[in-house]
């Protein structure tokens, strides 16, 4: 069902929250404090905004401002149509951890996973919360008891998917007409809440790291397997239809490219701060698949 990789662009330090729009796919690198955007190809490619503290998801306003995630100082910053980068909510009061992936509804509702817990320093896993940024930036917890919230997407039917990267799974909520989640449920459950709280064992007792993720035409959940270098097609109630290996760890995916069948890819050596922000080893993949693009 899907090809082979190719490499579309290399030589950064590890890029996040990949997002087609408007004949172009978009990404962060984390460390080399960047948005950027290429063509299909990995041409063209174009600097976007520079976040000095780190940027991560990415969504747009109705009106097409871009939202980005400001991982360390736990905002989300709007660029405005001069170019600059203002607050658009400060979430420092609301995270425990690194703000890290987002979602923005087609009305400007963000929704913003965090890490929970000091990931990169060695502190003890820690569940957290998911948080609605409001399209005026009230900041208000929307679910709570996560375990490592990433990848999120909006369904067509207003239903949330959120990948719990600690938690083995992927939870779903009901979207209220106020934004509000409700109806919360297991959508795939790939094997038992670890019971390990230091990160590298309860690493070893994931069956599935699910980070970054997109959502195909029939429903679909791709996800990328952060500790298993593979690309993951999932239904709901957690059958695996497809694993796509590219020879690399690979942290995040989305759909795009002119017909909806390009499955972009972040891939790295690994998720290590230090050996990221010492080499430029990065990479944005591409892979064909058949069924398009929700």
């Amino acid at each position: 069902m899907a090809g082979v990789a190719t490499t579309l662009l290399d030589g950064f330090g590890f890029l996040e929250a990949p997002r087609w729009r408007e004949g172009r796919i978009w990404f962060s690198d984390f460390y080399t404090l960047r948005v950027l955007s290429a063509r299909a190809d990995g041409s063209d490619l174009r600097v976007e905004a520079e976040v000095p503290h780190q940027p991560a998801g990415l969504g747009w306003l109705p009106d097409g401002r871009l939202l980005v995630v400001s991982m360390r100082d736990r905002r989300v910053l709007r660029r405005e149509a001069d170019g600059t980068l203002v607050t658009h909510a400060d979430l420092s009061r609301h995270a425990t951890g690194h703000v890290n992936d987002m979602v923005v509804d087609s009305d400007g509702t963000a929704y913003a996973g965090n890490f929970g817990f000091d990931l990169m320093g060695g502190a003890p896993l820690a569940p957290t919360a998911v948080h609605r940024v409001d399209p005026d930036g009230t900041v208000t917890e929307a679910a709570a008891d996560l375990w490592f919230p990433n990848g999120m997407v909006l369904t067509p039917q207003r239903v949330l998917l959120v990948n719990e990267t600690f938690g083995n799974r992927v939870t779903a909520f009901d979207v209220a007409a106020d934004g509000q989640l409700t109806n919360r449920r297991v959508w795939a459950q790939f094997g038992p809440l670890p019971t390990e709280r230091d990160v590298h064992k309860a690493l070893g007792q994931l069956a599935v790291a699910a980070d970054g993720c997109c959502l195909d035409a029939e429903g679909a959940l791709w996800i990328a397997d952060a500790t298993g270098d593979r690309l993951l097609r999932v239904t709901e109630g957690g059958t695996v239809t497809d694993e796509v290996r590219p020879g690399t760890p690979v942290y995040a995916c989305a759909l795009g490219g002119a017909d909806g069948r390009t499955l972009f890819a972040c891939a790295a050596p690994d998720f290590d701060e230090h050996a990221r922000r010492a080499a430029n080893e990065a990479r944005l993949i591409g892979i064909p698949v058949a069924v398009p693009a929700a």
